[in-house]
Parts: C-alpha cells; sequence; structure tokens
C-alpha cells in the first residue's frame, strides 16, 4: 500500500486512490486521509503534462521557459521529496515508523497521518502552480493567449501573498521570467536584432506595409533603404516595470544598431566589440526582480553610449537642422514663394480641366470625369513649382546655389492619398490629435497632400507619423494662404472695380445718340458698381480676417516656436541625463568572485580582457538622436495645440469659411464673364443663341447675396469661438516674448516656448462693432455716406 501510494505521489495512476476503488479497499477513515494525497497525486500528474505542453508549444519564449522552471525546479523537488519520504521508511526511521525508539505493538507500522504531514504544504504549492498554467494557457489578452509581459506581471502581483511558501514560489518563477525577457531584449540592445523564436511576443516588431517608402529619381537611396528595416512599439507587450521613456529608448538603439551596421561606420570590429562588452557588464549589474529605476538607468547609459561615441557620425546635428529647415521652409511654408506658386499651379490646373471639358462635344462628356485630377498630373504640378522656384532664383547670377532647394526637390511629393484620416496616433503617442477637417480637399478637386522620403539615417528621430503630422499642418496653412490669395485676386479684375466709360471720339460723341449711349453706360457701370459694393465689403472683411488670422499662425506661432526650438539645437550642452558612465577598467577589484560566477551576460559571450572601450567625447552641439526625436514630439505638439488645429471647433468652421470663400470668388469671376456677354450683345450685336445671361445673371446675383451672408455668417461663429479658446487657456501669461519662455527645461531637455495667446489676435479682429448690432461706415464715389443701397448695411 506504501509503495502505491509513493508511485501515486510521482505520478503514476494508482486504483488506490480512485475514488471508485478506494472505497472497496479503504476503510472510511483510511480515505479521509489519503484524500488530501489523492488530491496531491492528481495535481502532480496533471501540472506535469500541461507544463511539458506549455514547454513544447507555447507562442512566448518567457511562457516556456516559466512552465520550464515549474517542472524542472519545483516539480523535481516534489519527486525528491517523494524519494526522502520512501527512503526514510526504508531506513525505518523514527519520523515515518511507529515503535522504533521503546519498541512495543506499534512498531515497524508506518502512520498515515505521519505520512499525510510529510507533504505539508505542497497542496497549497501544486494547486498555485496549477493556477500559473491556468494564466499561461488562457491569459487575458484578446488573442487568447498568454504574452511573456503579462506573465512577469502576474507573477510580480502574485509574490505580494501573505503565505510565505507562494511567496518563494513566485519570487523564483519571476526571476526565471524576467532573465528569459531580458535575455530577449540582449539580443535587441546589444546587436539590433529580433528574436529568432517567439517575435510575435516581442514588444519590437515589423512594420507590415505602414510606411510608404519612396525613392529618389536618381535611384542612390534605393539599396539603402530597402536593407533597413521599419519598426514599431507594441507597448501591450511590454512588462509593467518598463516607463514609456525606457521604451522609445529601447526602439531606439535596436533601430541606431540597424543602421550602424547597414552603413558600416567602423574601420574595425575592436570598438564594436568594446562597446557590445560595455553594454554587457551594464546588462549584468541588474538584480531580480529587476527595479524600474535601476533598468531605466541602465537603458538610458547604454543609449547615450551609444549615441556618443558612434551616432555622432551617423547623424551630425548639421543634418538634423538642414531637414528640419527644409520641413520649415516648404511645410510650414517658411518660404512663401512656395506656397504662392504651388497655389498658382494647381489653380492653373483646375481652370485648364475645366476648360477642356467645356469644350468637349456634349456627347463626349461623362460627368465629372473629364475634370478630376490625376495622380500624374499632381505630380506635373509640383514639378512646375520647382520650375517657378528655379527661375526665381537664376534671376539672380550672383545668388549662390539654393542647397535647400535642391534637396528639397528630391525628397519632396505631392501625392494624392486615400486614406480618410488625417494623422493616425500610430507611433506618435505624444503628439496631440489632430482634428478631422478635410483641408487637404481644398487645393485640388481630391485630397492631395504634401509628403518627403525621409533619407537614412534621418528615420532615426523622424518617423512617417510625424511627416503626417506635418502634412496636415501644410494643408492647413496652404488652404488658409490659398483662400487669401484668391480674394485679394479679386481686386485685379479692374473693370468690376471701377467703370466709367469716357464719351465716344467725334463725331459720333458730339452727337445726341452719343452722349445718350454714354449715360446708358455709365448707369450701367453704377448698377454694377451697387450690386458690387456688398460683395467688395465682404470680401474686404474676409481678406481681414484671413491676413491676421494668417500673421499671427505664421508669424507668432510658426516661426516664434521654430526660432526656440532651432536656437535649441544650436545651442551647447555639457551635460545630459544619464552622462555618467564607469568605464570597463574602472571596476571595482574587491567585487565577490560570486558575483561573477553568476554574471550570465559574460558567460555567454567571452571578450578578450585587452580590449577597452572608448571614452564618449564631450557633445559639444551635439544632440541623442531619441533626446532629438522627443524633442521633435514636443515641438510638434506644441505647434498642432497653438495653431488651434487640434481644436475642431475653430477648424470645421475654417473650413466652411474657406470652402464658402471659394464659392464667392467662383459666382464673382462667373458674373464679370456673364457681364462682358452681355455687353457684347447690347454694344456689339454679339448674341449666343444657346445661352440666357439676363436670366443667369438673377441666378448669380441672389446667390452672391447669399453667399456673402454665409461668409459674413462664418467669420462672426469664428470670431466667437476664438473668444471661447481664448477663455479656456488658462494659466497662461497675458503677455510675453517667445524667446523669453525659450530654451532648455531641467537637463538641458526640450521645453517648447510659449506663443502670444489669441486674445492678440482678438484685438486685431475688432471690427468696429460688426457683432454687436454697429455697421461699418463707408462713403460712395460720390462722397455720399452709405446707407442701405450701398451694400454694408445687409453686412
Amino acid at each position: 500500500m506504501l509503495h502505491e501510494i509513493l508511485l501515486s505521489l510521482s505520478g503514476h495512476p494508482s486504483p488506490l486512490l480512485s475514488s471508485d476503488r478506494s472505497a472497496e479497499l479503504l476503510s472510511p477513515p483510511e480515505r479521509a486521509l489519503l484524500k488530501s494525497l489523492a488530491r496531491l497525486s492528481e495535481l502532480h500528474g496533471r501540472i506535469r503534462r500541461e507544463t511539458e505542453g506549455v514547454a513544447g508549444g507555447h507562442r512566448s519564449v518567457v511562457c516556456r521557459a516559466v512552465a520550464m522552471g515549474i517542472k524542472g525546479e519545483w516539480l523535481g523537488a516534489f519527486q525528491r521529496r517523494v524519494l526522502e519520504v520512501e527512503e526514510g521508511i526504508l531506513r525505518g526511521d523514527a519520523e515515518w515508523v511507529g515503535g522504533q525508539e521503546g519498541g512495543g505493538e506499534g512498531k515497524g507500522i508506518v502512520p498515515l497521518t505521519g505520512l499525510v504531514g510529510g507533504f505539508e504544504g505542497w497542496q497549497r504549492r501544486m494547486e498555485w502552480f496549477e493556477k500559473v498554467v491556468g494564466v499561461m494557457m488562457k491569459g487575458s489578452g484578446k488573442g487568447g493567449w498568454c504574452s511573456g509581459a503579462e506573465m512577469v506581471d502576474w507573477l510580480c502581483g502574485e509574490a505580494q501573498t501573505g503565505y510565505a511558501d507562494i511567496e518563494e514560489v513566485a519570487l523564483s518563477l519571476g526571476r526565471v521570467a524576467e532573465m528569459a525577457w531580458l535575455k530577449q531584449v540582449s539580443g535587441w540592445v546589444l546587436y539590433g536584432r529580433l528574436p529568432g523564436f517567439g517575435r510575435e511576443d516581442f514588444f519590437v516588431q515589423n512594420v507590415d506595409g505602414d510606411v510608404e517608402v519612396r525613392v529618389s529619381e536618381n535611384g542612390v537611396e534605393r539599396a539603402i533603404v530597402d536593407n533597413l528595416q521599419e519598426y514599431e512599439l507594441k507597448r501591450g507587450l511590454l512588462p509593467a516595470f518598463v516607463t514609456p521613456s525606457t521604451a522609445a529608448s529601447l526602439l531606439f538603439i535596436g533601430k541606431s544598431l540597424n543602421h550602424i551596421r547597414v552603413k558600416s561606420i567602423s574601420g574595425s570590429t575592436s570598438p564594436d566589440l568594446a562597446l557590445i562588452q560595455t553594454n554587457l557588464r551594464e546588462l549584468s549589474t541588474l538584480k531580480f526582480p529587476i527595479n524600474s529605476a535601476h533598468f531605466s538607468r541602465v537603458i538610458a547609459s547604454i543609449r547615450l553610449w551609444l549615441s556618443r561615441t558612434t551616432l555622432q557620425k551617423l547623424l551630425p546635428t548639421s543634418k538634423v537642422i538642414e531637414v528640419l529647415s527644409l520641413l520649415q521652409e516648404f511645410f510650414l511654408l517658411g518660404r512663401g514663394a512656395f506656397a504662392i506658386a504651388l497655389i498658382n499651379e494647381a489653380d492653373e490646373k483646375l481652370r485648364s480641366r475645366w476648360q477642356r471639358s467645356d469644350n468637349l462635344a456634349s456627347e463626349k462628356r461623362d460627368g465629372l470625369g473629364n475634370v478630376v485630377v490625376k495622380e500624374g498630373e499632381v505630380s506635373a504640378v509640383l514639378a512646375r513649382t520647382w520650375a517657378a522656384m528655379g527661375s526665381l532664383q537664376g534671376r539672380n547670377d550672383d545668388q549662390d546655389e539654393d542647397e535647400l532647394l535642391e534637396l528639397a526637390r528630391d525628397l519632396v511629393q505631392l501625392n494624392i492619398t486615400k486614406s480618410t484620416t488625417q494623422t493616425p496616433s500610430k507611433n506618435a503617442p505624444s503628439t496631440a490629435k489632430i482634428a478631422s477637417t478635410p483641408f487637404k480637399n481644398l487645393l485640388f478637386s481630391v485630397p492631395v497632400v504634401l509628403s518627403m522620403h525621409i533619407p537614412s539615417p534621418l528615420d532615426l528621430f523622424l518617423s512617417p507619423s510625424d511627416l503626417q503630422i506635418y502634412s496636415s499642418i501644410n494643408a492647413y496653412l496652404l488652404s488658409i494662404r490659398r483662400a487669401h490669395l484668391r480674394l485679394t485676386d479679386l481686386w485685379k479684375i479692374t473693370s468690376l472695380r471701377r467703370d466709367h466709360p469716357a464719351p465716344p471720339g467725334p463725331p459720333y460723341g458730339s452727337s445726341r445718340a452719343g452722349r445718350y449711349k454714354v449715360l446708358e453706360l455709365r448707369k450701367r457701370g453704377k448698377q454694377r458698381a451697387q450690386v458690387m459694393r456688398s460683395v467688395w465689403a465682404t470680401s474686404s472683411a474676409a481678406v481681414f480676417f484671413l491676413g491676421e488670422t494668417e500673421a499671427y499662425l505664421q508669424g507668432e506661432v510658426v516661426r516664434g516656436t521654430w526660432t526656440g526650438f532651432k536656437d535649441w539645437l544650436t545651442s551647447e550642452t555639457n551635460s545630459q541625463p544619464g552622462s555618467s558612465r564607469r568605464p570597463v577598467e574602472e571596476k571595482d577589484d574587491d567585487k565577490d568572485e560570486e558575483e561573477d560566477e553568476e554574471d550570465i551576460w559574460l558567460q555567454a559571450v567571452k571578450f578578450p580582457t585587452t580590449i577597452t572601450p572608448p571614452l564618449p567625447p564631450s557633445p559639444n552641439h551635439t544632440r541623442d538622436p531619441q533626446s532629438l526625436a522627443d524633442a521633435h514630439r514636443k515641438y510638434l505638439t506644441s505647434l498642432t495645440t497653438s495653431l488651434l488645429l487640434t481644436t475642431p471647433s475653430f477648424t470645421d468652421p475654417l473650413f466652411h469659411l474657406l470652402q464658402q470663400i471659394d464659392h464667392l470668388v467662383a459666382l464673382v469671376h462667373r458674373i464679370h464673364t456673364i457681364w462682358q456677354s452681355l455687353d457684347l450683345e447690347a454694344d456689339e450685336g454679339v448674341v449666343d443663341a444657346f445661352s440666357d445671361f439676363q436670366k443667369e445673371e438673377v441666378d448669380i446675383r441672389s446667390q452672391l447675396h447669399v453667399v456673402g451672408t454665409r461668409v459674413k455668417g462664418a467669420i462672426e461663429v469664428l470670431v466667437h469661438v476664438l473668444g471661447e479658446v481664448d477663455g479656456d487657456r488658462e494659466g497662461w501669461d497675458d503677455g510675453f516674448t517667445v524667446g523669453e519662455m525659450e530654451g532648455e527645461g531641467e537637463e538641458g531637455r526640450y521645453r517648447p516656448g510659449k506663443v502670444w495667446r489669441v486674445h492678440r489676435l482678438l484685438m486685431k479682429l475688432d471690427f468696429g462693432g460688426w457683432f454687436g448690432g454697429g455697421r461699418v461706415r463707408g462713403a460712395d464715389e460720390e462722397g455720399n455716406a452709405g446707407g442701405d443701397e450701398d451694400g454694408f448695411e445687409d453686412l
């Protein structure tokens, strides 16, 4: 019977402990005593089978390591306990065999109570092991499986218990889980390589088709781009002790090592080995369970060491400033000539498409298919824009070649986008969410965005999501500039602004019919001037609003924020966070030999003892690429917020205003064409039998009144929204210059500078009581005060 019980505890099925046979073989007291052993035997066998399944087929390396830890260490300890009990019984130890000391009636008998007491505490452990296996097999994720990070966090939580034995087991398995996870991280941090097995459980993943990579015309960058991988960070696969900043550092380190491997900037292998050896020593200082602060310091130290020894050659500050200056001049409209040329070329393309459609026979027209702009035409518009920019540059022979313009020719593209969202939040967690207002639809009849290919190694700090934010800002600012230009171009139509015909020449001018003709022409011109007076007043108000808004957004916000960010880039810094570094040769001599033997990292890879890493240079005018990326995200967040691009209550009515301005401009051009046709019909006798210009004139005049009212109402709504936005921004200073608030924050980190509040824009938008029941005063050409008939009262 004893052998049957011990074999059953070892994992072999036994009919003695089964419920159906035990009733026949055992008495009720014996069954009650053996019930706990039966439960322990059942748990042991089940856990052994399930851990073998997890260790051999689970998708997570961490879970496999935990399963092997349960099976190898703790189930092995239980098996050794069974052997100890068996050995004690065979030797006749008094602990197990009764009556060995004084002899007597019970001599040689093994009490079941003692046997059951020998396995006290193991049932609670086995039940906890079963719980661990259940978590590994099911997990709590959406995919129905447990990730390594989830297992690490769960074990850390289970260590906080009132049972000393469960705490011991949880800490032991937590150490196994953290070590397995850290070994995966070491491959990424030391070599920039994803794990060969369990890659789907790793927190760094390859990007599958989310980033569009374009090749320049000469094809120079193609080989480099194809060999580099794009990665993204899965925060759900990170343990809780990894902070967001540390996670960003881990992603940066691995991406940087990929760039180093591709570029092969090192002349020999010794510096690389020294760098790996130094980083191994840093990782070997980690203790289990891993402390969040210590882990963050180690990763920050590795990141800064890598940046100072290698990445200074790969990504100098001058190259960073060059590409950021390109983005500021062409995406943020710092170079106004580019914006004007692009708008003019786009309008010219639309006009040519409409004219071509009008010239087709009616049976060949197929709706809007003849006027929809295609991808090739959009690219041609940008090419003509570059040509226009080059012609402006070529007028001054003494001017040096514009290298930034040539770089923009190679990198910047104008593309039709099919996505419905402005800027996805992916890979840009710290960036404020941009409103979904479709400003990109205003330049052409299709959604078009300005984009740029990110050359290597600039993608160390510049991500595709950052470029999408730049594209959104560009569409936003460009749409305002476009509406402003289209309105001001109306004043170039001189015949609409003033038409005072002179008397015809002799002898017809001296006749009665000639004088009558002149009076008719002047009467007609006055009537048209009265029709256009409200249009000019509305257009003047819209021009003033757009001009002041554009001056605030472009001059105060964009220029001020960029100036502060550029000053931070070019400022000299001699101290960076975590810059303190202990070289390899400064290792303490009195360190215990035991710690060296337990160093799992240095045991895995052995290096020559003569290799010593070079000391990092003092960073003058140099920024860590990850610090650049963090500062750049802060810069974009500050920029989009200050531009009110994250405020849908402002962007939506602004988009409505820009649409109505386009409608107003189109109506003005149409009524000008109608009046020219009516003049030809009345003065020259040129009649178009297929058109009814008088009816069209009445219709256009009514539409002008409606659209003018909408424009005025949209301006009123926007001014009201600006007032609400200004009131919501509590805590801002009432007034300050941009330079006073710019600079470095704590430990040299970038702190975005504040710009003037919106109330400065509101002060300029005071229309003299337009929206408070007042009226804009004016005078007609003859000096009469403007009244109802002059069109201003309608506003």
